[in-house]
């Protein structure tokens, strides 16, 4: 059976690395920089069973990305990470359609949990 697709997006490249190494035994991981990448990976046909967001990036934001994600493909899952602790972020993100919300500096427990949670 083949593993499952995540697309890990966040500008800071020691995220992107933690949360490969944490992943990467179980599920296929591929990354980009900002959500103007991500986006333009899903415009290009490339298919994710999942998505991890960071909610600060230049250019565009997570939340701003997530909700352009939800208007294309309403039924793809996505994470949110940051690293601000907020009860109204948390709720935005939701709102948006995220899945779950993770605050930095997680450990590779919460990462493995809210992933399995999203999608097995």
């Amino acid at each position: 059976m083949p593993k499952k697709k995540i697309l890990i997006c966040d500008d800071e490249i020691g995220i992107r690395e933690s949360l490969n190494l944490i992943l990467k035994d179980n599920y296929d991981i591929s990354f980009c920089n900002n959500g103007q990448e991500c986006l333009g990976l899903l415009k290009s046909g490339q298919e994710y069973d999942l998505i991890l967001l960071d909610i600060k990036m230049p250019k565009l934001s997570g939340l701003d990305t997530l909700r352009e994600i939800k208007k294309e493909k309403p039924g793809m899952k996505a994470i949110i990470i940051t690293g601000y602790r907020s009860v109204e972020t948390a709720a935005e993100a939701i709102n948006a359609g995220a899945s779950d919300y993770i605050v930095k500096p997680f450990n590779s427990k919460d990462i493995i949990k809210s992933v399995e949670k999203s999608i097995g």
